[in-house]
C-alpha cells in the first residue's frame, strides 16, 4: 500500500452533506457557536434538494381548516402505522413554526391574494382524520426545494459556517464504538483528510441509485448509508422503497405530485380515470404507494398506453394555460425536454419509479445514531447523528407521504443542531483517534484506487441496477427475491474483480464512482435481503405471496447488518407507538387504504 499524507482538521461538529438536512443543521451549530465543518461532495446548492418540486408540509390553515392532528393522523396512516408516533407529533407539532421560520430567512412562498403562503392538496393529507382534504402544502411554484437550499445556504453564509466543498467522505473514524470523526478526499487536490470532533452528523441523502429507474440524481449514492455499514452499525427497514408514480417515461425524471395536486389525472389506454377505482374518495390523491399499485395493475392487466402498452397518461391540459405556467413552471419545461410534450396541449407519459428511501441510520428524534448493545435496540451509538433521507427516524414508516420529506429535512437538521448545542461545549478538547482507526480506510482507499481486475465500475452498475430494477419493484414475491438476493451477491463478490483505469489522484471520478459503486452494493444487499425477510405486505413493500398486513408478527423495525463476504444479518426494533403529549386527540381505528 501507497504511503498516504493525513491532514487533521478539529472543529466541535462535522456535518457530512449539504442539503436540506445538512444545511439546517450546519446553520442551526454555526448559530450556537459550535465551530462546524460541512462536508460536501458537490456544491451545496447542487444537492439533491434541489430537485424537491412540491412543497413542505405544515397545517398552516391558510387555504381551509387545518390542525396539527390531522397531519399526524395522515402522517402514522400513511406510514402504515410503522412510524415511530413520538417522532411523528414532534414533527407535525412543529411543522408550522419551521414553515415561518423559512419564510423569515427569505424562501420566496407562492403567495394567496391576500398575501398568505400557498398550500396545495397532496396524497394523503386529509382533514377530520380522513373525512376532506387538507390544502397543507406550502409551496414555491415547483421549485420549493431549489428555493429552500438557497436560503439555508445564504444562512449559513450569514453565520460564518465553514464548508469544505468537492470533498468525498469515505469512512467514519471508529474507536471503542465511538465516532470520532471522518476520512475524506478532497477531490480538487487528490489529499487524504481527518476531520475530528465531538459530534458527526450524517445527511448524505438516499441510495436512489440502487436501482436503473429513479428520481435521484446520479450524486445519490447513499454514503452515510454505505459508512454506517462498513462501520458495523445497522441500517433499519430498507425494504421500504418508494416508487413515484410519476416519473417521465423512458427518463425517470420527477413529475412533482404536486401536479395531480393542483388538479392532473391519470388516465389508462381507454382514457378511464381509474384512480376511481383503487381510491374512491383520494382517487389520484391517494397515498404513492396505492397509486404505484394501481398504475402497476392497469398496466398489468393490458391498459397501458403506446405501442407495448408499458406506461399511462397524466393529463394537466384542463387545468389551462395560465394555472399551469403559474403553478407548475418546472414541469412545464421538464416535460418539454425529456418527454417533447407541451403540457398545456398533450397528457405525459409516466410510469412509477424509485424515488425515496425510507429506511436509512436508526435515530432517536435528537438525530442520534442507534444500535443494539447489550440487548438494547435503541443504544445511542456515542459521537455520530443522521438527519435527512439518510437517517431512519422513523417518521415515514412503511411509506412516506409527499411534502413530509422537505418538512424532515428542516425538523429534524434543527433537532440535531440543538441536541449538539445542549451537550456539546465549543472548543471541548477533542479525542484524538489512533492511527489504528484510520488503516483500515485507508487500505480500502488505496485498494480500490489501485484495483486491477478485468470489471468496470460501470458494469458492476448496471448488473446492480438492473437486478434491483427486476427483483426488488413495485411487487414483490418469495421466489423473485430469492433470485434477486442470489444475483446480488453475485454482484458484490464481483466487486473483487473491480477495474479502475485512473490512478491519479486529482479528480478522479472512475475512482469516486468506485468508491460510491461500494457503498450502493451493500445497500442494495441490505434492501433486498430485508425484502425477502418481511413476510408481509405494509406501506410501499407489497409481497404478492404475503397480500396482508401482519401486525401480530411485523409492527416492528428491521435492523440489518451487512459483512464483507456480503452475508445480511437482522434483528428488530420496537416501533414507539406512544406519543410525546398527553393532549393528542383519540383518533379512528386503523385503515387499510385511502
Amino acid at each position: 500500500m501507497k504511503a498516504y499524507e493525513l491532514i487533521d482538521h478539529e472543529c466541535d461538529v462535522i456535518v457530512v452533506g449539504a442539503g436540506g438536512a445538512g444545511l439546517r443543521a450546519t446553520m442551526g451549530l454555526a448559530e450556537a457557536g459550535l465551530e462546524t465543518a460541512c462536508i460536501t461532495k458537490v456544491f451545496p446548492t447542487r444537492s439533491h434538494t434541489v430537485a424537491a418540486q412540491g412543497g413542505i408540509s405544515a397545517a398552516l390553515s391558510n387555504m381551509g381548516e387545518d390542525d396539527w392532528r390531522f397531519h399526524f393522523y395522515d402522517t402514522i396512516k400513511g406510514s402504515d402505522w410503522l412510524g415511530d408516533q413520538d417522532a411523528i407529533e414532534f414533527m407535525c407539532r412543529e411543522a408550522a413554526a419551521a414553515v415561518i421560520e423559512l419564510e423569515h430567512f427569505g424562501l420566496p412562498f407562492s403567495r394567496t391574494e391576500d398575501g398568505r403562503i400557498y398550500q396545495r392538496p397532496f396524497g394523503g393529507m386529509t382533514t377530520h382524520y380522513g373525512k376532506g382534504i387538507a390544502q397543507r402544502t406550502c409551496a414555491a411554484a415547483d421549485r420549493t426545494g431549489h428555493a429552500m437550499l438557497h436560503t439555508l445556504y445564504q444562512q449559513c453564509l450569514k453565520h460564518n459556517a465553514k464548508f469544505f466543498i468537492e470533498y468525498f467522505a469515505m469512512d467514519l473514524i471508529m474507536e471503542q464504538g465511538e465516532c470520532r470523526g471522518v476520512l475524506a478526499l478532497d477531490m480538487a487536490t487528490g489529499t487524504l483528510h481527518r476531520f475530528i470532533g465531538q459530534a458527526t452528523i450524517l445527511a448524505t441523502g438516499g441510495y436512489g441509485r440502487t436501482y436503473f429507474s429513479c428520481t435521484s440524481a446520479h450524486t445519490c449514492t447513499g454514503d452515510g448509508g454505505g459508512m454506517a455499514l462498513r462501520a458495523g452499525l445497522p441500517l433499519q427497514d430498507m425494504e421500504f422503497v418508494q416508487f413515484h408514480p410519476t416519473g417521465i417515461y423512458g427518463a425517470g425524471c420527477l413529475i412533482t405530485e404536486g401536479a395531480r395536486g393542483e388538479g392532473g389525472i391519470l388516465r389508462n389506454s381507454n382514457g378511464e380515470r381509474f384512480m376511481e377505482r383503487y381510491a374512491p374518495n383520494a382517487k389520484d390523491l391517494a397515498s404513492r404507494d396505492v397509486v404505484s399499485r394501481a398504475m402497476t395493475i392497469e398496466i398489468r392487466e393490458g391498459r397501458g398506453v403506446g405501442a407495448d402498452r408499458d406506461h399511462l397518461l397524466l393529463h394537466l391540459e384542463h387545468l389551462g394555460p395560465d394555472v399551469i405556467h403559474k403553478r407548475l413552471p418546472g414541469i412545464v419545461e421538464t416535460a418539454m425536454i425529456f418527454a417533447g410534450v407541451d403540457v398545456t396541449r398533450a397528457p405525459i407519459p409516466v410510469l412509477p419509479t424509485v424515488h425515496y428511501n425510507m429506511g436509512g441510520i436508526p435515530c432517536n428524534l435528537h438525530g442520534e445514531a442507534l444500535t443494539v448493545r447489550d440487548g438494547d435496540p435503541e443504544a445511542v451509538v456515542p459521537g455520530l447523528m443522521a438527519v435527512g433521507e439518510a437517517a431512519c427516524v422513523s417518521v415515514h414508516g412503511a411509506n412516506r407521504l409527499g411534502s413530509n420529506s422537505l418538512l424532515d429535512l428542516v425538523v429534524f437538521g434543527r433537532a440535531a443542531a440543538t441536541r449538539c448545542a445542549t451537550l456539546l461545549r465549543p472548543g471541548s478538547s477533542r479525542t484524538k483517534p489512533a492511527a489504528a482507526a484510520t488503516a483500515a480506510a485507508v487500505e480500502r482507499f488505496d485498494r480500490v484506487r489501485y484495483a486491477s481486475g478485468s470489471r468496470p465500475t460501470a458494469a458492476i452498475r448496471d448488473e446492480m441496477q438492473r437486478a434491483m430494477q427486476k427483483d426488488a419493484s413495485v411487487f414483490r414475491n418469495g421466489t423473485i427475491l430469492a433470485n434477486g438476493c442470489k444475483r446480488l451477491r453475485q454482484t458484490f463478490a464481483g466487486f473483487a474483480d473491480l477495474r479502475t483505469s485512473d490512478r491519479s489522484l486529482i479528480f478522479n471520478t472512475d475512482l469516486v464512482e468506485a468508491l460510491e459503486l461500494d457503498n450502493l452494493l451493500r445497500q442494495a444487499l441490505v434492501t433486498i435481503h430485508s425484502a425477502m425477510n418481511r413476510t408481509e405486505s405494509r406501506g410501499a413493500h407489497a409481497r404478492e405471496d404475503y397480500p396482508e398486513r401482519d401486525d401480530v408478527a411485523w409492527l416492528k423495525h428491521t435492523l440489518a447488518w451487512v459483512d464483507d463476504q456480503g452475508g445480511v444479518r437482522f434483528d428488530y426494533r420496537p416501533v414507539h407507538l406512544q406519543t410525546l403529549g398527553g393532549d393528542v386527540e383519540s383518533i379512528p381505528p386503523r385503515a387499510r387504504t385511502y
